[in-house]
């Protein structure tokens, strides 16, 4: 289903969502491992479990945003600022994913998850948007002050159902928002925008949980055709968008968070990897890693570990320094920055105390 007006958010009650069952959107799958039913033993675990891995103990490597170059490229580009924030270049314009420039991922900025690292680029310093694709409303996603503060130099927010009225009603025109639902299409500045499945769940408080859709999306343009993953479990779904729509010159994948108490909605690093396959993608970008603790892990294993995967696998994997810019569809290498010492990187930026 293709969208070429203007704008398209509607009330619930007009929603025609296979997802929405008049209360609240669903899943494909009926039963979910989520770590809903264990949140009093996550709790426990998060509190009192040994935090000094889930952190970098020293700062970063990374590449301050070459503004200059973005600008001046021919070429669509690609470069991650943290977590699943990706600054793309398709068809001269400039893309966002998922806006996190807030020190903490959290509804305080006194508490909750904290950045290990400062963007690459200011809100002030990014260049006038094309677009900002949202995948949906959870707080390492959707981001109110990063939101606002880009709503004059962004000409489109694409979001999914539901979404887009939670930027309404921050404030952002309502002109400048779409929403779509799992398959349609929306097409803005000659690039092709399609939401497509995930399997996950959405929510800011104790009291909306799935009040709103969440997705992930297909970003196609003359040059290229990119795959954004958002979050979500590992499911059946990515053969049907790699069928539907692939292939895919580059994936961004969520690859991090994740935990075999909540494995339904957050892939293993290894899900991710197949992830990729299924979809048909070139070149794997793992995304949702190294810049927030939010799971159990060491903050280097999903780096590590999808990198074993991908060996093993044959995959293409692009692991970039924070800020590093590519030519999508250009040659990539990695220099496997997250095992070596800082001493030894040029460029360290970090955020002080991440305790």
């Amino acid at each position: 289903m293709s969208l070429t007006m203007m704008s398209c958010v509607n009330k619930p009650e007009q929603w025609q969502s296979e997802q929405f069952d008049g209360k609240t959107f669903n899943n494909q799958a009926t039963s979910l491992n989520d770590g809903s039913e264990n949140m009093a033993n996550i709790f426990y675990r998060f509190m009192f479990e040994d935090r000094k891995q889930r952190v970098p103990q020293q700062a970063l490597p990374m590449q301050p945003l070459d503004l200059q170059l973005w600008q001046q490229s021919q070429q669509d580009l690609v470069a991650r600022l943290g977590h699943s924030s990706v600054l793309l270049k398709l068809d001269g314009g400039f893309w966002l994913t998922d806006p996190v420039f807030s020190k903490r991922a959290s509804p305080v900025q006194w508490a909750g998850p904290k950045r290990f690292h400062q963007p690459p680029v200011t809100l002030e310093q990014l260049p006038e948007l094309t677009a900002i694709v949202i995948s949906h409303d959870h707080y390492d996603h959707l981001d109110k002050h990063s939101v606002l503060a880009l709503a004059d130099k962004t000409e489109r927010f694409i979001a999914p159902l539901g979404v887009g009225q939670r930027l309404i009603d921050w404030g952002v025109p309502a002109d400048k928002v779409t929403e779509l639902d799992w398959w349609q299409e929306y097409q803005h500045a000659g690039v092709t925008v399609a939401a497509t499945p995930a399997q996950h769940f959405s929510g800011r408080s104790l009291r909306d949980r799935n009040q709103t859709l969440w997705a992930s999306f297909v970003l196609q343009g003359q040059q290229s055709k990119v795959f954004f993953s958002g979050d979500g479990g590992y499911f059946g779904g990515f053969k049907e968008i790699g069928e539907r729509y692939g292939p895919f010159d580059l994936t961004l994948m969520e690859t991090g968070a994740y935990d075999e108490s909540w494995a339904s909605v957050h892939m293993l690093p290894e899900q991710s990897v197949q992830a990729h396959l299924d979809v048909r993608g070139e070149v794997l970008l793992p995304i949702h890693n190294s810049t927030f603790n939010l799971a159990f892990h060491p903050w280097q294993e999903p780096l590590q570990r999808v990198q074993h995967q991908a060996e093993r696998s044959g995959v293409s994997l692009w692991i970039p320094m924070i800020g590093e810019t590519r030519t999508i569809g250009g040659a990539y290498s990695n220099n496997s920055w997250w095992e070596q010492s800082a001493e030894t990187l040029t460029q360290l930026t970090a955020v002080d105390g991440n305790s």
